[in-house]
């Protein structure tokens, strides 16, 4: 790491692409102005500091030096930084596991970091180790930090290293030019396949790219890609930064996953953990050189209370070189798309946000602010701008701090997107605490357009969190039982058929008034039943629901198919009114209607229980309407085609169903 005392200030540079409004239009900020441009102007001095006169990204340039790596004359050399540490052994199948004197490294400074040189044939490709390293008063085993590929012993669980010297990978497809609106898969690559295991890379891109694609998406959201001890976290409790998951399989076979999906148009964003890491001392970083605060907090403010996990420290340059290493790792090593940022609200607040309402623009500034969380996000998104400008960033906020998603040189973070947190929480709602009957739609369009106007948002129904084990997913908490005994398109249940028309109802609508992006968990486009649970000893170490059930999804008989079909048929209609904001036209607490405007399509939900409307009238631009979507095929009798009269339009609407016209 280099720094410069000269504080030479650097341009941040602006995010992907522009925002709807300026944070500076938003009245109701201007007192918080000087705390917005006090920010950026710190982080400016911070990334000075650092920096000096040199690009962002070629300082963070960290996975080049430290870690195991060949030499110019073709032998090796390993660097890390353990400042606490006494002596450090690298120990593994060259050594016969015990320390050696020619695996000794040397502390080469005062700062703390350590080199060990060694010749070609001290190691071979394919070969574990792991650190043996000492400190005053003790020492014990690590993984590298820096650690590129590790193993798990599918007897003993313990971790080790990999010595990994494969030969480049050879690139063959371009990458797919970034889409004004996405339309997100988010995939978990072990639970992709039917049988109840660990899936792998390859099989990954062998049997869900393909579908994926014919789904209608083009952007793909990977979860669980760092490599993280214990498979039931999901993925969230990473140990090592810079490994892909060993359990799917070898770098090079997620790099060819990556190329592949860019050779069919799909674009990949990573599940990136920066919001804390796992607290295991030998497979992660907690007490990596016999100190709790070499790369966290001292103290409590260094454990997660709710996660159970540590919590980085961003004040110190180490960790932001690390970090921001880790961002360009990916997007270099790996060609990454972009990252959708998990537990943004943890890092930007020192409560982590929790039980917070968040119900003022006070709440977003003063002490509870961990500014130098901002300073790292701000960074972040500068170094991935400024290396891909077309590369997508996801803030997972559900706070709503302003300035998040807005440009960098307006003093935003720069994000190009957040997740639209409260949509699932709406659905939810409605369909398990409000009756149908007392339904407003009012308050719905407030809900599925509730936004800053300088935030580009990413809509959705629900994601993996509503169905992780103690929830459910949309479908299931509507249908519950049922499920198991009313899906066939014969079955007549009632219970069956509310909830497949609402499921793509609530699909459709969040769709249609998504603003700059829609994601869908895999699976969840065909109603995929219960709920997602890991392996662990509570249910026997089950892969029973880690797993996706695809034979429902493609059964003609039952009403998944129908659903991932209609999934299908509104994610076709993105282009029609893609770069337009959606307009409402009527919200009818009464009639339980709503129907807006986006483009040359009309969108209309009667989400009435029980009631028809013959004929119902809405006032639109005048031309010649078409139906071109419907979630109930058949079901509207009249034309489908309905010339407006006099800027009317009239159509049945059969209570609850959802349909989409498009003006010639």
């Amino acid at each position: 790491m280099k720094s410069n005392s000269s504080i030479s200030r650097i341009a941040i540079s602006p995010g992907l692409a522009p925002t709807a409004a300026r944070l500076q239009d938003d009245g109701w900020l201007s007192p918080h102005f000087p705390a917005i441009y006090a920010r950026k102007s710190r982080a400016e001095e911070v990334a000075a500091q650092l920096i000096g006169g040199m690009k962002l990204w070629d300082w963070a340039a960290g996975h080049l030096w430290f870690g195991l790596h060949r030499t110019m004359d073709g032998g090796w050399v390993y660097r890390d930084w353990a400042p606490n540490a006494t002596a450090l052994w690298l120990v593994g199948d060259f050594s016969g596991w015990v320390k050696q004197e020619k695996f000794r490294a040397l502390c080469i400074n005062a700062h703390g970091d350590w080199e060990l040189r060694l010749p070609a044939e001290a190691m071979q490709h394919g070969q574990h180790f792991r650190l043996e390293m000492e400190w005053p008063g003790g020492g014990d085993a690590r993984l590298p930090a820096w650690g590129r590929f590790m193993h798990q012993d599918a007897q003993t669980f313990q971790f080790t290293a990999r010595v990994w010297d494969a030969p480049s990978f050879a690139w063959k497809h371009a990458i797919p030019a970034a889409k004004p609106f996405a339309k997100i898969y988010e995939a978990h690559p072990g639970m992709s396949l039917e049988e109840a295991r660990v899936a792998t890379w390859s099989e990954f891109r062998e049997q869900m790219l393909p579908r994926i694609k014919a789904a209608g998406y083009d952007t793909i959201q990977m979860m669980g890609v760092m490599e993280h001890p214990y498979y039931g976290s999901f993925g969230y409790h990473v140990g090592s930064f810079f490994a892909p998951s060993s359990r799917f399989g070898t770098p090079e076979e997620l790099k060819a996953l990556i190329d592949a999906a860019h050779g069919m148009g799909l674009r990949i964003i990573m599940d990136l953990v920066h919001s804390h890491c796992v607290k295991n001392e030998v497979e992660g970083l907690s007490r990596y050189d016999g100190t709790l605060w070499q790369w966290f907090h001292d103290g409590p403010r260094g454990m997660h209370p709710a996660w159970d996990s540590r919590c980085f420290d961003f004040t110190k340059p180490e960790v932001l070189h690390f970090l921001l290493s880790n961002l360009r790792y990916w997007l270099e090593e790996f060609r990454f798309d972009g990252f959708r940022f998990d537990g943004v609200t943890s890092m930007l607040y020192f409560d982590h946000g929790l039980g917070e309402p968040f119900g003022s623009y006070d709440d977003y500034f003063g002490p509870r602010v961990d500014e130098s969380a901002v300073i790292y996000l701000t960074m972040a998104n500068h170094l991935i701008h400024e290396a891909r400008a077309d590369a997508l960033t996801v803030a997972e906020d559900v706070s709503g701090m302003p300035g998040l998603c807005a440009p960098l040189a307006d003093g935003g973070m720069g994000f190009d997107t957040r997740l639209s947190m409260g949509l699932p929480e709406c659905w939810f709602k409605l369909v398990k605490d409000i009756r149908d009957e007392d339904w407003s739609m009012n308050w719905l369009w407030h809900e599925l357009r509730n936004h800053r106007p300088d935030e580009r948002g990413i809509s959705y129904v629900e994601s993996h969190d509503q169905a992780l084990v103690g929830g459910k997913s949309f479908i299931f908490e509507m249908i519950d039982a049922d499920m198991y005994s009313g899906m066939h398109v014969t079955s007549g249940n009632a219970r069956v058929a509310r909830g497949v028309a609402l499921h793509k109802m609530a699909r459709l609508a969040t769709l249609g008034t998504a603003g700059h992006g829609y994601l869908n968990f895999m699976g969840n486009e065909f109603g995929h039943p219960e709920w997602i649970d890991f392996p662990r000893e509570g249910n026997g170490w089950s892969y029973e629901k880690a797993r996706r059930l695809w034979k429902l999804r493609d059964d003609a008989s039952l009403e998944f198919k129908g659903l991932a079909d209609f999934d299908a048929a509104m994610l076709a209609l993105v282009p029609e009114f893609s770069g337009q904001l959606p307009e409402l036209l009527k919200a009818d607490d009464g009639d339980k209607v709503l129907i807006f405007r986006r483009g040359e399509l009309v969108f209309l939900f009667n989400f009435h229980p029980w009631l028809t409307y013959r004929r119902y009238g809405v006032r639109v631009q005048e031309g010649a309407y078409t139906i071109v979507l419907q979630s109930r095929p058949g079901t509207v009798t009249s034309e489908l085609s309905v010339r407006a009269r006099e800027s009317w339009l009239c159509t049945d609407i059969p209570p609850r169903t959802a349909l989409v016209y498009h003006r010639a």
